[in-house]
């Protein structure tokens, strides 16, 4: 099995690329998200699922482990085929990927094209525990989906304090107090800053 390849860029499309390992071109299906972070330089690695069908061997690139990783668990899901995992990854990132699906959030699933409301429901119910039992975002989607969190932030950035500063106090409030109000949010935020 290829688990990456790491080579020469010799040609870049958004949908495709073509990677010069030691003299051997191959082509590599990608997403939009893993094309956006190519580095403008010609040598690249990249993270690979292969594909094996009875008429095609077909590779797919991704640009961390963590893609490849959501991309895997995407095709698990009946219904959800390659070319569809690969759109999703190419309509949102594969951290917003894991966060509409650990908050059951169907509409960003839906949004992507080719996802009805069936197969948006059946991905967050095959894949949320999957998720939160591998990278734990059970934490995570709690904070980021904290509306009195993201006002709080909003408010200090308007105050003028720089947003990953505020950030990493805020999520530290709120993982210590989930029911925080809005209130005392800025004010244990002011008192830290």
């Amino acid at each position: 099995m290829i688990t990456h390849l790491k080579g020469k860029l010799i040609e870049k499309n958004p949908t495709n690329i073509v990677l010069d390992c030691n003299g051997v071109g191959y082509s590599v299906n990608i997403s939009l998200y893993t094309f956006s972070q190519l580095p403008s330089g010609e040598h690249v690695k990249l993270f690979i699922h292969l594909q094996v069908r009875e008429d095609s061997h077909t590779l797919f690139g991704f640009s961390s482990k963590v893609e490849r990783e959501v991309f895997r668990l995407l095709i698990s899901v009946s219904g959800v085929g390659a070319s569809i995992a690969r759109t999703m990854l190419s309509t949102l990132s594969p951290e917003q990927v894991m966060e509409a699906i650990t908050q059951n959030n169907i509409a960003a699933i839906q949004s992507v094209k080719g996802i009805g409301a069936k197969t948006a429901q059946r991905v967050v119910l095959d894949l949320k525990d999957k998720i939160i039992k591998i990278y734990g975002l059970d934490k995570v989607s709690l904070v980021s989906g904290n509306t009195n969190r993201n006002e709080a932030l909003s408010a200090l950035e308007t105050l003028g304090f720089a947003r990953k500063q505020t950030e990493k106090i805020c999520d530290d409030i709120v993982n210590k107090n989930p029911n925080a109000s809005l209130e005392t949010i800025i004010k244990l935020a002011l008192k830290n800053l």
